[in-house]
């Protein structure tokens, strides 16, 4: 495992990281989610990523339970606040990030998070109140550094505006071969202020694993056959999309990689990216998603890799 610099801070986190988005306390059975955690220790993944909504609490619950006796000091913790909790409890003002932190922290059964993330941006509280907000935070000691995901540059420019108050050292965008926006704007904006990029996604919601074929039902065991993440899916599954998908193995082939490997080298590649998360229901999917970290994709085979998506990728970007 090879680990990079988070932005301006003293992390070094690993090149792949473990998420826990519809997985764990929820879609996953707790002694599999166990598993893929120590699996992910075991290759040396020292980043975990997750959400106090995720799973209403439950994903968090269940780090704090599995990370107890695991020496804190040893792998990188990072939770997220923004979407509702309840029909009272969601946004960046100041009461609820106070409030969050202290209940995520409760839920994962540490004094403090290695970073703070805002989930998104929240048009409803002035900007001012949530970077005071999240700026305690870190001076109590309950977060170490701060983060976002899925804010616009005109966002970003104007938190970094704001004087006396944290910096941002991470940006959390969603980013793969199929989804490349952030590449234009956000990546450098944020290189050149100290931020580096945790990227979500990078399978395309297991898109680029192949597993999906065009014109067939998706497999019974998917995201995609689950109906919320079906419709959330559906631009991602078009035929044309997973056609040129099916496309890559050879690549994939060639380079002794599979295709996971591939997508999320294809992700590394870029220096300004620090992690890529993954979403693992089986530890042999963190062993083999782990073995990108350190694969090199020469620029013949990135020439290659956008030719084959070439209209797969002109779909992407019209959506």
């Amino acid at each position: 495992m090879k680990y990079r610099q988070l932005g301006s801070s003293e992390l070094k986190v690993s090149e792949i990281s473990l998420g826990s988005w519809l997985t764990y306390g929820g879609g996953v059975e707790r002694q599999q989610a166990e598993a893929c955690i120590h699996k992910a220790f075991d290759v040396g993944i020292n980043f975990i990523d997750t959400a106090n909504v995720y799973g209403r609490g439950a994903a968090e619950s269940l780090l704090g339970e599995v990370l107890q006796g695991v020496d804190r000091s040893s792998y990188i913790l990072a939770t997220k606040v923004f979407f509702p909790m309840s029909p009272t409890d969601r946004g960046l003002s100041a009461a609820q990030i106070h409030k969050q932190i202290d209940a995520s922290l409760q839920r994962l059964r540490t004094d403090y998070v290695d970073l703070y993330q805002c989930h998104r941006y929240d048009v409803n509280t002035p900007l001012e109140e949530t970077m005071t907000a999240l700026t305690d935070v870190v001076r109590q000691g309950k977060a170490r550094y701060i983060g976002f995901s899925e804010w616009s540059p005109a966002q970003i420019q104007a938190a970094l505006n704001l004087p006396n108050v944290e910096k941002f050292v991470s940006s959390q965008p969603q980013y793969s071969m199929l989804w490349r926006q952030p590449e234009a704007e956000v990546f450098p904006l944020c290189a050149a202020n100290g931020i580096t990029q945790i990227v979500w996604s990078p399978l395309a919601q297991g898109v680029l694993t192949g597993k999906y074929k065009p014109g067939e039902a998706p497999p019974q065991d998917s995201r995609a056959a689950n109906d919320q993440m079906n419709g959330f899916m559906q631009d991602l599954r078009s035929d044309r999309v997973l056609s040129a998908v099916q496309n890559l193995k050879p690549i994939a082939q060639r380079l002794n990689l599979s295709m996971a490997q591939l997508a999320l080298a294809w992700v590394l590649r870029d220096e300004r990216v620090s992690s890529t998360i993954i979403g693992a229901s089986r530890p042999e999917q963190v062993a083999d998603n782990a073995g990108a970290s350190g694969v090199k994709l020469s620029s013949e085979v990135l020439r290659e890799i956008d030719e084959v998506l070439a209209p797969a990728l002109s779909y992407a970007t019209a959506r």
